[in-house]
């Protein structure tokens, strides 16, 4: 008989390490315990398969081979036991066992273990207000709530929804009703944009348009104070200042670490709710590892400490412990919280922090907004990708890389791009020269990863002066505020022309890049210039010039038109 591995935990960290293990000690004993009857499955999936991309749940536990990863599968494949439908009741560090109960016949037994690994995942947070345990109310913790969600479409009995919580999983399953479904959606966000701390506001509100656009009823701002049953079901939810009559809510507010198990085994957890854990994936019980939602991990850029709910960091950490456990020296160092995310025809990524996070954390931060095509701009079917990139002033660090774009890879190249250089601590100046494989039909010569590092390099170098855009649209909306402000629009004068309509010529003063050297002159001499464009460049080199001649009060709208009116607001004028 060789080792005896038990791990506790069998969606992603668990059955990964287990799988290891196998490859690395063919004779050794692994046992995964879960609650669940299903197991090792993709549950960063579920909203897809409500929505009708996965088919079948049953996809959600297949291979790529078409086998789906049951008891039977460990067992004959892998030569892993499983026992599901098994809770993990306690553990003994002292004898080093597991009680366990069989959840369904009730018996308990203790399995022996020479190395433990805690894989119990995480749970979603379910807010503590009136109604919350009614029979139509939903969290997404597991496969069997989606199913159940699905059956209720399925069979018509949804007409309206009503989803709390603006993060990944609440934009997911709005999308989910809305598209195929055509179920009048409500998506409520008790903070004043979606993704709060993980983008910035512009591209928060972008993504908030694109959901509008699509029949998804956005109410920021407005946290859920009660579910109003009849009959057992939730048929409303009110907030702050309005009732949402609903026939399924779902309840997407976040979530926890589930370390309770280790809390009672008297293992170290952090501030986080997580399980402490070294590189290797050791707890502070060496012979006991964790990994996936249940730890807490180095966060690469800031230093702090965070739980990184994703499946794919929950395989990368499970494949550690995995090695450690059979003896082979692996470490996992942190992450940086790349994500990505679609809805409709939208994308929105993000990696290492938002300019909000970073100035959060002490850094004296600041962000570029870009808006360059996502491949040469004479390829047909090029399209406008809309980009953020955050950095230290001080030491011209890249603290991260968000934005928008259509749903193909021209953002996930720029995040995965940046997520490897972020991880490295890689500079300003790196990410000019980051290379990226070039041909027209996959990015323009100047990348627009170079191009965002060179918007900061410039402006760290004092040569360009920006407005904040959301800033911009207010005072758009609010013009008094600032009475000896004008905008310059050096785009084509055609282009100009609807805002020189709505706005008047006074105010909206149409100067074409070509014309600038010539007709500065004309420019008034007691306002301040916002000069606008569609992504920014034509305006910042304007500004250079017009500090050559001695037209210092001017501001470029970094972005341009092309972030503008993805934002939308009521006073950009109809196309």
């Amino acid at each position: 008989m060789g080792k005896r591995i038990v791990i506790i935990g069998g969606v992603a960290a668990g059955p990964k390490a287990a799988c290891r293990v196998k490859r690395l000690l063919p004779d050794a004993k692994v046992t995964v315990v879960d609650q669940d009857s299903l197991i090792s499955y993709g549950g960063c999936g579920i909203p897809y398969y409500v929505a009708g991309d996965v088919s079948d749940e049953s996809e959600l536990r297949s291979t790529s081979f078409h086998m789906v990863r049951n008891e039977s599968f460990f067992e004959k494949a892998k030569g892993v036991e499983t026992l599901t439908s098994t809770r993990a009741v306690s553990i003994d560090r002292a004898n080093k066992t597991v009680l366990v109960e069989n959840l369904q016949s009730g018996e308990r037994c203790s399995l022996e273990y020479d190395t433990l690994m805690l894989a119990t995942g995480s749970q979603p947070v379910k807010l503590p207000i009136p109604g919350n345990d009614a029979d139509n109310v939903f969290t997404i913790s597991d496969l069997h709530k989606a199913i159940a969600i699905k059956e209720m479409l399925a069979k018509g009995k949804v007409g309206k929804a009503v989803v709390v919580g603006g993060g990944a999983i609440g934009i997911e399953m709005a999308e989910a009703f809305s598209d195929l479904w055509g179920v009048e959606t409500s998506l409520v966000e008790f903070q004043d944009q979606l993704l709060p701390m993980i983008v910035d506001a512009p591209m928060a509100r972008i993504f908030e348009k694109n959901l509008r656009d699509n029949n998804v009823d956005v109410l920021l701002g407005e946290g859920a104070e009660e579910i109003i049953v009849k009959d057992g079901k939730a048929v409303a939810v009110r907030t702050g200042t309005r009732t949402l009559e609903t026939d399924i809510v779902i309840m997407a507010t976040g979530i926890r670490a589930r370390s309770e198990l280790a809390v009672e085994a008297g293992l170290a957890v952090g501030g986080t709710g997580g399980i402490i854990v070294n590189e290797r994936m050791q707890t502070s019980d060496p012979d006991i590892y964790a990994a996936g939602d249940c730890v807490e991990i180095t966060n690469l850029v800031s230093g702090r400490k965070f739980i990184a709910p994703f499946g794919s960091m929950a395989n990368k950490e499970g494949r550690v412990a995995g090695d450690n456990m059979a003896g082979i020296p692996s470490s996992f160092k942190g992450g940086v919280g790349s994500f990505i995310i679609k809805a409709f025809d939208v994308s929105l990524g993000a990696v290492g922090l938002s300019l909000a996070a970073a100035l959060a954390a002490g850094y004296d931060a600041d962000i570029t907004l870009s808006s360059p095509a996502d491949r040469a701009h004479f390829y047909p079917g090029q399209q406008v990708i809309c980009l953020g990139l955050v950095f230290d002033r001080k030491s011209r660090r890249v603290l991260g890389l968000q934005g928008t774009g259509p749903v193909n890879d021209g953002l996930s190249a720029r995040i995965d791009a940046a997520a490897v250089a972020i991880s490295a601590g890689a500079t300003i100046d790196d990410f000019g020269n980051i290379e990226m494989a070039y041909s027209p039909p996959f990015s323009p010569a100047i990348d627009p990863i170079n191009a965002a590092a060179y918007i900061a390099d410039n402006i760290c170098g004092g040569r360009m002066h920006q407005i904040d855009v959301v800033e911009f649209c207010q005072w758009m909306e609010n013009r008094d505020t600032h009475p000896d402000w004008v905008v310059v629009d050096v785009r084509h004068q055609s282009e100009a022309e609807p805002f020189i309509e709505q706005f008047g010529a006074d105010f909206w003063i149409t100067l074409p890049y070509d014309q600038v050297r010539e007709r500065f002159a004309e420019l008034p001499q007691d306002k301040k210039c916002v000069i606008f464009c569609n992504a920014g460049s034509r305006s910042f080199e304007t500004q250079v010039f017009l500090e050559s001649v001695g037209v210092t009060e001017t501001m470029v709208l970094p972005g341009g038109f092309n972030i503008i009116r993805r934002m939308g607001g009521d006073w950009i004028p109809a196309s």
